[in-house]
């Protein structure tokens, strides 16, 4: 629930953090209120999640993600509808809305008091949840939902593996195909046991099986029908070992290394790469994002998906510390930023 106040009136200005230079301080400056053209919304924002990706976007290592800097960066947002464009018939002034909308390729990120968003990146957010809650949702779960549901078809009686999940993008998976009808499975560490077996896993202990060990242990070495990396690098070739033979499939949000694909061939199996942000670096596919966020909402209303926040919390002129906490392996969930 969200104890959101509807505001009838929009500002001449708003406070923004921005970033000037890369691995730069967060700056809080006053900017117009955006226009808002046909098609966009005009949203207030209440919260915005601080992903891994926008550190490395600040940092300027991010190749795939580039933001021109100075910018105004987040790419998360949880808000309320304060004025429409043209056109836009989805949402009205009032309605609370969330989702993946900006921060990269020269869009405004969400480290703002507004934004004008394209109505297509936008849906309703979930009722159950706060502010705060579903500002952490957007890009993990969209990004588990392009992997496991558009690429991989997951379905009831499935055994699916997830590395790394205890992550943004882990956690969202185990409980999307949990909610699919799966079997799931994941490697983390005996820390983070706990938490994975609240979302409905199974947790593997990758620091003491190999791949082999837990192919065999969980499946009689058949192989995982569908294995979903999040990690990337080395994870993403135990994958490939580990996975159904003819009608297993392999995705990975982080498959940006080289790999050779033998392993994988030799099983009969199949491979997809997720990339996110397409829709918002080229504008196509925009619409599919809003539609996978409504499903999302459904999940959450349902009792079968909740976001994993950190408890700290911070303000938009704390958006720095929260970057430090989103990086020092102490937040416990998504870090989430205060805006209104």
């Amino acid at each position: 629930m969200t104890s959101s106040k509807l505001h009838t009136s929009v500002p001449a200005t708003m406070q923004a953090a921005i970033v000037f230079e890369a691995n730069g301080p967060f700056k809080l400056v006053d900017r117009p209120v955006p226009d808002v053209a046909a098609g966009r919304v005009l949203v207030r924002i209440v919260a915005s999640g601080v992903n891994p990706l926008d550190t490395k976007i600040r940092a300027g290592v991010a190749a795939h993600a580039k933001q021109p800097l100075p910018a105004i960066l987040g790419m998360d947002l949880a808000g309320v509808v304060a004025k429409v464009g043209e056109g836009v018939t989805r949402f009205k002034v009032g309605d609370e809305v969330y989702g993946l909308v900006g921060g990269v390729g020269g869009l405004q990120g969400t480290l703002a008091g507004y934004a004008s968003v394209d109505e297509e990146l936008l849906a309703h957010k979930p009722q159950r949840l706060s502010m705060r809650e579903a500002a952490a949702l957007p890009l993990v779960t969209i990004t588990a939902w392009e992997g496991l549901i558009d690429r991989a078809r997951t379905r009831a009686g499935d055994k699916v593996l997830v590395h790394g999940g205890a992550g943004g993008v882990g956690s969202a998976a185990i409980q999307i195909a949990r909610a699919y009808g799966a079997d799931v499975f994941t490697t983390v560490t005996p820390e983070q046991f706990a938490v994975v077996k609240s979302l409905g896993a199974t947790p593997i202990d990758y620091t003491s099986s190999t791949p082999a060990d837990y192919v065999l242990a969980h499946t009689a070495d058949e192989g995982f029908d569908v294995v979903y990396d999040t990690v990337g690098g080395p994870t993403l070739d135990a994958s490939f070992q580990v996975v159904r033979r003819y009608t297993g499939h392999v995705v990975s949000a982080l498959g940006w290394g080289t790999h050779a694909l033998a392993p994988l061939s030799f099983r009969g199996a199949t491979y997809s790469g997720v990339f996110t942000l397409l829709p918002m670096l080229t504008g196509k596919g925009r619409t599919h994002h809003a539609e996978i966020l409504t499903q999302v909402a459904q999940l959450v209303d349902a009792g079968q998906l909740r976001p994993l926040v950190d408890s700290q919390r911070f303000t938009l002129d704390q958006a720095g510390d929260a970057h430090a906490r989103a990086t020092s392996g102490q937040a416990v969930g998504k870090v989430v930023v205060d805006v209104a």
